[in-house]
């Protein structure tokens, strides 16, 4: 636990602020909605149970995944575009800014060397290849996000780090200088130029890198400029917030939304393909781009269950525009009617 990659819980006078918060409540930050850990009829040791020595069918991909790679460093500066890594690590660049959010490159989505491997194929994008990074967005501390071996290779490039309360501990401990780390609550505004804005928004989830839960903020990220409106949804359970914000932002023109590792055992925490759908609607977004898939195993559904069901059920009631690039294709965020083939099909 004194390894660097666990981080730092927040102390002193970022402790203080965060407990100025009214989403800190009783020692922890809370979600909008009572949100337990695992839900109502099961156990915490049986889901460990199940997690470390049950075999389910098809949890990991037979082949390696496709991608194409496309070389960031030399996009056109005045491009509008979005590049997926897999999981929930993209890369952004709008309006000649760069962002990239909660990227992992080492292969691996624990802290525990090679527990976690990644998918075969997915790994074509390490830390060397990524541009000089306006901004970093830190969704929340869990490992699938904020990975340590690659915030450190990245440590030269990064130029600002954008998170939720208290995550900037780590930052610090990590020998970030503490005028690069911007720490933010829900609701909450970062002017990032003339014409670009950030705001931060809820997400039912949760936070911790060590023993201790919920002492950092998670949340989602709104971008926006004068032409685009982008919800960068982070991790998150399906709850009223997204209501709320499509109401509060009118619509959006892509939103980009947790879409797998869920499982009936927590489902307060993440989104089945059913609940992607709702919320993009909530939302009122024109297209919708569903991750947190196609590279880790971290539940126990089919890896490409989350896909498969999003893409039949958005066929039967949805007909919202789905994104669905394979890793290294470009996203064009000026252009609504891009169309994407459905990779995965055909894979074992």
């Amino acid at each position: 636990m004194n390894h660097p990659q666990f981080g730092k819980a927040p102390k002193g006078k970022r402790l203080e602020m965060l407990q100025q918060s009214p989403n800190y409540k009783n020692g922890e930050f809370q979600n909008i909605h009572f949100t337990p850990m695992v839900s109502e009829g099961y156990s915490m040791s049986g889901v460990m149970y199940d997690f470390i020595f049950s075999k389910f069918p098809r949890t990991v991909p037979a082949t390696e995944i496709p991608s194409i790679r496309t070389s960031l460093k030399n996009l056109d500066r005045t491009d509008n575009v979005l590049i997926w890594f897999g999981h929930s690590s993209y890369f952004i660049q709008l309006n000649g800014i760069r962002f990239l959010i909660d990227p992992v490159f080492s292969g691996n989505a624990s802290p525990v060397p090679y527990s976690n491997r990644s998918f075969k194929g997915t790994d074509i994008y390490t830390a060397d290849d990524m541009p000089e990074i306006d901004h970093v967005l830190i969704s929340h501390d869990h490992y699938d996000h904020l990975d340590y071996p690659t915030i450190m290779l990245l440590k030269p490039k990064i130029k600002q780090v954008i998170c939720g309360l208290g995550v900037g501990a780590h930052f610090e401990y990590w020998k970030f200088d503490v005028s690069k780390i911007i720490e933010k609550d829900w609701n909450e505004t970062v002017v990032i130029n003339d014409d670009i804005t950030l705001h931060t928004a809820s997400a039912r989830h949760f936070s911790g890198r060590g023993l201790k839960r919920k002492n950092t903020l998670w949340l989602s990220f709104i971008l926006q400029t004068n032409a685009l409106k982008l919800y960068l949804g982070g991790d998150s359970g399906y709850d009223t917030h997204f209501a709320e914000l499509g109401e509060k932002f009118g619509s959006f023109d892509l939103a980009v939304l947790d879409n797998g590792q869920y499982n009936i055992a927590w489902k307060e925490l993440h989104m089945t393909p059913e609940e992607a759908l709702t919320a993009a609607k909530d939302l009122k977004t024109k297209r919708l781009f569903p991750v947190h898939t196609s590279k880790f195993k971290l539940a126990s559904h089919p890896w490409d269950e989350p896909m498969k069901n999003i893409a039949k059920l958005n066929e039967i009631s949805g007909r919202i525009p789905l994104v669905t690039p394979m890793i290294g294709e470009v996203v064009d965020l000026d252009d609504i009617d891009q169309t994407f083939g459905q990779w995965w099909e055909h894979l074992p």
